[in-house]
């Protein structure tokens, strides 16, 4: 069946020295405290045995321009195929995973909140997961193109996010803010994998192409391509639980 697995990634982290008990949140530019639940890390030596696999196995690491042409152009996608995406550029994507992904010549999708980026560099601490400054994330444009996961709007009051609650033009709004600095344009994540049946119309309305979930799963030409599956690569996944994903 032609389609692909989309892959989820966050934050990749050293596994020595780690300690939950110390870690405080998030730091970015925006005011806005959250806390990264901590199965949506990963670990540095799982991430290059999950890339080394992928490698070893053939896999093509997708673009999205090769993913809005399986949806709306009719070309098929690689047989052996993986999209991979990290949420909310963290500085730990940038000294864990970039090095990774650019010796094995992959490529892959930064779902950008342009209100986390720090106008300057801010130092890496395990303590917090640091947001990167912009011209961080723009120096791996050889290995990332960059879409939209919004400006300010990637908030959440108890279990409903901004996306769920904002009216429709601050929504339209602040999704053209961070349109106007991403790469790839008309190509969404909804923050924290929430969002309501009126987001998607105001989504189609925006001109967008694809729109990421957080809902496992493979995509095909039968998925929604506004509603886009994601399969999370979790702290506890073994190197046999991740193939195991990739055969689901």
């Amino acid at each position: 069946m032609n389609g692909f697995h989309t892959l989820m990634y966050h934050e990749i982290i050293d596994r020595e020295g780690y300690d939950r008990q110390q870690y405080k949140g998030i730091k970015v530019k925006q005011d806005y405290h959250d806390v990264l639940p901590e199965e949506l890390f990963c670990f540095k030596d799982e991430f290059e045995k999950q890339m080394a696999y992928l490698y070893e196995n053939g896999y093509t690491t997708l673009t999205i321009k090769q993913v809005i042409d399986f949806y709306y152009n009719d070309k098929p996608i690689p047989e052996k195929s993986v999209l991979l995406t990290f949420d909310d550029a963290y500085k730990s994507v940038l000294l864990n995973a970039y090095p990774i992904l650019k010796k094995y010549n992959f490529h892959a999708v930064s779902f950008v909140v342009l209100g986390w980026l720090f106008d300057k560099a801010q130092e890496y601490t395990k303590d917090y997961s640091v947001c990167m400054s912009k011209d961080e994330l723009l120096s791996m444009d050889g290995v990332f193109e960059y879409c939209n996961n919004t400006n300010l709007l990637h908030t959440r009051k108890g279990m409903e996010s901004a996306l769920q609650t904002e009216d429709k033009d601050i929504i339209l709004e602040d999704l053209n803010r961070c349109e106007a600095f991403v790469t790839t344009k008309k190509v969404f994540a909804y923050p924290f994998g929430l969002y309501k049946k009126e987001n998607i119309d105001w989504l189609r309305e925006f001109g967008t192409l694809l729109a990421f979930t957080s809902f496992d799963g493979f995509n095909t030409k039968e998925t929604n391509p506004l509603e886009l599956h994601r399969n999370a690569c979790l702290l506890q996944y073994s190197i046999d639980d991740f193939i195991k994903m990739l055969e689901v």
